[in-house]
């Protein structure tokens, strides 16, 4: 297998297909483009009572970067968010090779916990070892939330109706501002200091909280947060996730300078970069909800639509082309140390 996230075809083959057991609690678990679990809390005591909905999500960070704990617990919140979800808690698994020092770890817990100030959540627990498996560190948070009130996302499946697709924000977001970090020095010898600022200030921008909430309220149909594989592996993931296909503008997916003089310099793909704290979108009325965002303060843009056929186009003035499963990526491609 490459390095990176599995494939469709991986994921469906060796590990979707190995789950077989089954519990009542469990609403909706593992699939291709699910944000979260869902799992049932209680029952309702009473005929028509709303039931307690319990929804958690796991994402890990293996990028041997200063901020890796701190990008874990934002891109597990950012799950559930996608979800329909609120996020109160998060259990950390840190696993680091041999001669880490301690300073080292209390950085990193202060890393997390940074996240969790940002998003009103609490660290309840987790897993902390020094191990010779693994080369540089590795940090996985696992989310834990509850169904928001307004959400009425959950189980929905292909639409009758042709949607809007609809992004916040921009691609690369994530990538760009590890990358700016990361290799500053680097790229001080090409970019003046100020675009390598804007580039690393991007980074508070990761969250899609609010805009999730927004969304919730203005009836969105589907949501699915933007992150490894960049917004062409999120389009592919929303599509199977609902059945749809779908046509895309190019040129209206929104992209920062900052992100395209990155990518030029390491030759990168910004439409396959590290995503995070875009949330992507389809909804019945993409003008109106691009308008409730923008009352926000959240930049969004209606960037194609939705079809009832199973091609997945990218349409770029006059070339038309499909669109391929999620690659590995872009980001794994530059050396950190």
């Amino acid at each position: 297998m490459r390095t990176g996230k599995i494939s469709e075809s991986v994921l469906k083959r060796s590990v979707l297909r190995e789950i077989q057991s089954n519990r009542t609690e469990v609403i909706k678990g593992a699939g291709v483009g699910e944000d979260g679990a869902f799992l049932r809390w209680n029952s309702p005591e009473k005929v028509g009572e709303k039931e307690s909905v319990l929804v958690s999500a796991i994402e890990t960070v293996t990028l041997p970067v200063k901020n890796a704990a701190y990008l874990a617990v934002i891109a597990a919140a950012n799950n559930l968010a996608a979800a329909g979800a609120v996020p109160a808690a998060v259990m950390l698994s840190l696993t680091f090779p041999p001669g880490t020092e301690e300073g080292f770890l209390k950085e990193t817990m202060r890393q997390a916990e940074r996240g969790c100030r940002e998003l009103h959540i609490q660290i309840a627990g987790g897993h902390t070892e020094v191990s010779d498996g693994v080369s540089s560190p590795v940090v996985t948070a696992a989310m834990i939330g509850k169904e928001s009130a307004e959400s009425g996302i959950r189980g929905k499946g292909r639409p009758e109706e042709t949607l809007d697709v609809v992004v916040t924000k921009w691609i690369g977001l994530e990538g760009t501002a590890i990358i700016a970090k990361e290799k500053e020095q680097e790229l001080s010898e090409r970019y003046p200091v100020g675009l390598i600022l804007k580039a690393q200030e991007q980074e508070q921008y990761l969250s899609v909280a609010s805009e999730a909430a927004t969304a919730l309220k203005s009836g969105v149909y589907a949501m699915h947060d933007v992150r490894s594989g960049g917004i062409f592996g999120a389009l592919w993931e929303l599509s199977q996730k609902i059945g749809v296909g779908l046509c895309i503008d190019l040129k209206k997916i929104p992209v920062k300078q900052e992100t395209i003089e990155i990518c030029e310099f390491y030759h990168l793909n910004p439409y396959a970069l590290l995503s995070g704290g875009m949330l992507l979108m389809a909804s019945p009325d993409g003008a109106g909800l691009v308008k409730a965002l923008e009352a926000e303060g959240i930049c969004a843009a209606v960037i194609g639509s939705t079809n009832h056929s199973n091609d997945k186009l990218i349409v770029n003035r006059e070339e038309t082309r499909c669109l391929e499963p999620a690659s590995p990526d872009e980001i794994l491609k530059i050396t950190f140390h």
